[in-house]
């Protein structure tokens, strides 16, 4: 029988750095066991015999035949695990056959014999011929099968009596392996082209195999054998089966392990990204459907988004900056808000807190922090000039992603499937995530302005996305425990036991854009919009210090945002000042510099003398009523009535969206308690009101509105 030791003394050999030596001499020393090996040309050298055994230099060379790691065949454990119960039931009872020939007893041991063991053609008595005959009497088989189970269990074991047949494995095409090689660097080269056919393949494959080696060196495969060798192939380098766009994702995988950066704290590091989404909006410049770009900045410990902007068509690197000064500066958080969507107003979560009531407040739509890397791909908008150099002021690390390689941003990228299934979907002018599942005319059901779609996405990362415990948010010493972005910050505060604060509130103020403007005895000016406040006082007859591109210009901050307020810096005192525009109190919220260039532009159409006074309170106005005065405007409130009577009903899917009150009150509904109604006649409801409608009359236009929409 061979066995898996094999001696060590003197005589025995090793390989040794790949040359041959023998041991000479065994030693015990103070220090352990020594050898004294002594190679082919007498060379004689000392070593400690822990290093001659566990070294990976070292290997020994046995004298007898015994088991191998590199041997051939599978090890037993895998042998085993393919069998089925009826193959192990069988192997098995051969087994027992097989024992009872070498020792009379089917278990093998005298003290577990059964009744009638052992049996007189098996007794001790009998020779090893007579035991083969009679076994094989017995089983109906041939002496020489027999022969060999009883040679492969004394080898293996039960492992040895398995079917050779069934472990084989799925049989192979018999085909040259240059023409497979072959047709697989064909298949690598299509990978960023249109999908071709396997016909094409095998055709351009055996070409190539003739060019390459000659007409008759390689033998070419039938049709059939070609189809089966490319299913092969397609495990490998897959090209017919999914989309071509999925299979460029297959083939841009890294060949060695993804790499992952390993966060330990909140704002160690922080993801920013851009996406299309996958709904279309208005543009309140042109009311047309637009496409909109999604820019967000997330905190990879937490999970939790810091920062949101919405911009329609492109991102710029203005809204890449407007992300991160919401994280040095996040927004306020809605009045409809649950208390447990509302950050404190110092970020410190409430459960931390001993004196819970000092928290109270209006509170924030995200933690404020100042994060120590940025995580950013190649667009220019991430590394912009402006935006390098201020975060090289403030110790930010900027880090480049792999290029391609959208894995290294994956929480991100996760949000980003979240927000579509969880609220872009239960919205109208969703359009899907690729062309395959696009309905027949999204845009024509857009109605929502981008500034209503950003409100949206902002309340449901904050009552939705924060609170909603997460697969991949675990602590490794309780596995089993899934928490939130907001309890994970709460972790994550107690584990570093800090977190990273503005040192200074103003420093947000550096990543807005800059406006040169010159400072008169009424304020300042920007895009027909005056500004007041008393930073300015003494400063409009003084020289400008700087030399920028306006003459006697000064520098203000603009926040794209919210245009009812600047940020000025008074250069003697270095102190921030706001300066807040004049009309800032019709509005009554933030207001962004596209709404404003909209509502001119309809004060415009309406008074023969506008300004920005009428034009903000007419906008507000319509924004609040349904029915517009222009043929477009009563377009879109007609099917915004049609998709409140459709969005009323049951929703199925995913409740949370149509409960938001930011949604419902876009779609017309009062996310508060409902009053007593007044009695007032009803609106027109679209074309369930058709038949009451008198041909020639004002209303002919609400007829035939959707046939034109």
């Amino acid at each position: 029988m061979s066995r898996a030791g094999a001696r060590v003394g003197v005589g025995t050999r090793f390989r040794y750095d790949g040359e041959i030596v023998e041991v000479v001499e065994l030693a015990a020393t103070t220090a352990g066991n020594e050898v004294v090996l002594k190679d082919g040309h007498g060379c004689v050298r000392r070593l400690s015999l822990k290093e001659l055994l566990f070294s990976d230099r070292a290997e020994i060379v046995p004298d007898q035949a015994g088991p191998s790691a590199d041997d051939a065949g599978e090890i037993t454990s895998v042998v085993l695990s393919q069998l089925r119960d009826d193959e192990r039931r069988k192997v098995l009872e051969r087994a027992q056959h097989v024992r009872e020939v070498l020792t009379g007893y089917r278990s093998g041991s005298a003290e577990l014999a059964r009744a009638g063991e052992p049996r007189t053609e098996y007794g001790p008595g009998e020779s090893a011929e007579a035991k083969y005959a009679a076994k094989a009497r017995e089983l109906e088989v041939s002496v020489r099968s027999v022969k060999q189970w009883v040679a492969d269990f004394r080898r293996d074991g039960e492992a040895g009596l398995v079917s050779k047949r069934g472990l084989s494995g799925p049989t192979q095409p018999s085909v040259d392996d240059r023409w497979v090689e072959t047709a697989l660097e064909v298949m690598v080269e299509h990978t960023g082209q249109s999908k071709p056919s396997r016909t094409l393949v095998i055709e351009r494959t055996r070409a190539r195999v003739v060019a390459r080696f000659g007409p008759d060196a390689v033998p070419q495969p039938s049709r059939a054998t070609a189809f089966r060798v490319l299913e092969g192939l397609e495990r490998r380098h897959p090209l017919f089966r999914l989309s071509t766009k999925r299979n460029r994702d297959i083939a841009d995988r890294p060949e060695g392990p993804y790499g992952k950066l390993r966060p330990t704290r909140p704002g160690e590091y922080l993801l920013m990204d851009t996406t299309r989404l996958d709904v279309f909006a208005f543009d309140p410049l042109t009311l047309k459907w637009v496409q909109a770009e999604l820019t967000v900045a997330m905190d990879w410990y937490t999970r939790c988004i810091t920062g949101i902007r919405l911009a329609p068509v492109s991102t710029k690197a203005v809204d890449v900056s407007a992300v991160l000064f919401q994280s040095f500066r996040p927004r306020p958080a809605g009045r409809d808000w649950p208390r447990s969507a509302v950050w404190p107003e110092h970020g410190i979560p409430r459960t931390v807190l001993v004196d819970v009531e000092g928290a109270v407040g209006p509170g924030l739509a995200s933690p404020p922090l100042v994060p120590e890397t940025l995580i950013v791909d190649h667009g220019k908008v991430f590394v912009s000039e402006h935006l390098t150099s201020v975060c090289r002021r403030m110790g930010i690390s900027i880090q480049p992603a792999r290029l391609r390689t959208g894995r290294d941003k994956g929480p991100v990228e996760r949000y980003f499937r979240t927000l579509r299934e969880g609220l872009l979907e239960a919205l109208p002018g969703y359009k899907g995530p690729d062309i395959h599942s696009r309905g027949e005319a999204p845009e024509d059901d857009a109605f929502f302005f981008l500034d209503e779609l950003e409100a949206m996405i902002q309340e449901w990362t904050a009552v939705v996305y924060h609170c909603r415990p997460h697969a991949s948010l675990v602590d490794p010493g309780v596995p089993g425990l899934r928490m939130s972005p907001a309890k994970m910050f709460e972790h994550g505060l107690a584990r570093a036991g800090w977190i990273e604060v503005p040192r200074d509130k103003d420093l947000a103020f550096e990543f807005l854009a800059t406006k040169w403007r010159t400072i008169q005895h009424y304020g300042v000016e920007i895009d027909r919009r005056r500004y007041r406040g008393p930073g300015l006082k003494g400063l409009s007859g003084i020289r400008s210090p700087y030399d920028g591109p306006v003459t006697n210009g000064w520098p203000f901050q603009v926040d794209p945002d919210d245009i009812t307020r600047i940020y000025f810096r008074d250069p003697a005192t270095r102190a921030w000042h706001t300066l807040t525009w004049e009309h800032a109190p019709v509005a009554g919220m933030p207001l962004s510099e596209d709404a404003l260039v909209f509502a001119r532009k309809l004060a415009a159409a309406k008074y023969r003398y506008p300004d920005d006074r009428l034009a903000v309170a007419d906008l507000l106005e319509r924004w609040n009523l349904g029915l517009g005065t222009t043929l477009t405007e009563r377009r879109i409130a007609l099917r915004l009535s049609r998709e409140q009577a459709a969005l009323n009903l049951p929703r199925i899917g995913e409740p949370e969206a149509s409960a938001l009150p930011s949604v419902r009150r876009a779609l017309g509904e009062d996310p508060r308690p409902a009053e007593p109604p007044v009695p007032e006649q009803p609106l027109e409801a679209g074309d369930d009101d058709e038949a009451d409608l008198g041909p020639g009359g004002e209303d002919d236009f609400y007829a035939d509105a959707l046939e034109d929409v």
